[in-house]
């Protein structure tokens, strides 16, 4: 218990340093973008003189200096103000809670998709090296795994949206219908073009991660001597080779929460999925940088949550971690 204490101690550390770093970075690059946040708060218009220009910067706070605005931002996060979007002219704490919850359904039903399609395609190629099969979904993933994630959601925009008809072009909900009429079937038909992108692209690693383990467990001795006592191959991978890879690829699922994350960003794009990612898109375009770095912390945020997490089931159910602090 205590050097588990310890290990969240430091884990917490690393967080706060690394939430730290983040903003820190991210707010040089808004700072160092050609982009005018008081001209794209404005607009095109002709009509803005330079003293209401001069008055929209001064209640923004960008007349002042960089270092002076990070303080500023840095000190009011601290007390829990994420400060006000230029964008939506909403504070960036409303922002981030209404477009994490669409982010997250995404992130979520692709995450569990892939994870199952991913297992279940390995077990597969696993029992049966060197099929036809096998050799086939290897290539598949070779070539998904060097794929861009925007270029598989419009092959699948295109194909299925635009031709077919099958599914909406984009969005959350369909357009011009008001949000109280909007059904949970409404979402969920909306949602199945951007999860079913980044399902695809999220499974190579997963499918190719679970044969290989399979393979090994299949190849051991107690396997060997298993089928020599004439149990069936699928038997076998039943009563042995599931639970020695089912933890692996468990853990491998968790640490791909950067790659998800990273995804999304792209497919909200594509599909104009109104949450985090296409909120940091528009952020940076438009110079938002409170709204841009609330994004940012959300971000590293999760990422960290699930590399912790698969830190901590490896350290579960693998004794040798769990015991690797007690021994030199």
């Amino acid at each position: 218990m205590k050097q588990f204490l310890k290990y969240l101690a430091g884990s917490s550390f690393r967080l706060v340093l690394l939430l730290f770093g983040v903003s820190l970075f991210s707010f040089i690059l808004v700072v160092s973008s050609p982009v005018d946040p008081v001209s794209s708060f404005v607009g095109i218009e002709n009509g803005v003189s330079d003293e209401q220009r001069a008055l929209v910067a001064a209640y923004w706070g960008l007349d002042q200096g960089p270092v002076e605005r990070y303080g500023i931002w840095l000190k009011n996060v601290l007390h829990g103000n994420l400060g006000t979007s230029m964008l939506f002219r909403r504070p960036v704490r409303s922002v981030l809670a209404e477009r994490a919850l669409a982010s997250l359904a995404l992130m979520l039903t692709a995450w569990v998709f892939s994870g199952i399609l991913g297992f279940t395609l390995g077990v597969i190629c696993g029992a049966k090296p060197n099929s036809v099969f096998d050799k086939c979904m290897r290539t598949f993933c070779f070539i998904l795994s060097s794929t861009p994630v925007f270029w598989v959601g419009l092959l699948l925009l295109i194909v299925f949206a635009v031709n077919l008809g099958w599914f909406p072009i984009g969005f959350a909900t369909p357009i011009g219908k008001a949000a109280a009429d909007v059904t949970l079937g409404d979402r969920i038909y909306h949602l199945i073009l951007p999860a079913l992108t980044l399902s695809i692209t999220g499974i190579s690693g997963i499918v190719l991660h679970t044969r290989q383990k399979l393979m090994d467990v299949l190849n051991s001795e107690y396997i060997i001597f298993a089928r020599a006592r004439g149990e069936s191959l699928w038997t076998a991978v039943r009563r042995h080779g599931l639970r020695n890879i089912a933890l692996p690829a468990l853990t491998l699922q968790f640490a791909s929460f950067s790659e998800l994350f990273g995804g999304s960003v792209l497919a909200e794009n594509v599909f104009s999925y109104p949450g985090l990612g296409s909120a940091a898109s528009l952020a940076g375009i438009r110079g938002d940088a409170q709204l841009l770095l609330g994004v940012a912390l959300f971000s590293v945020f999760f990422v960290f949550i699930g590399n912790l997490t698969a830190n901590l089931l490896y350290g579960v159910f693998d004794p040798r971690i769990r015991e690797g602090g007690k021994h030199p």
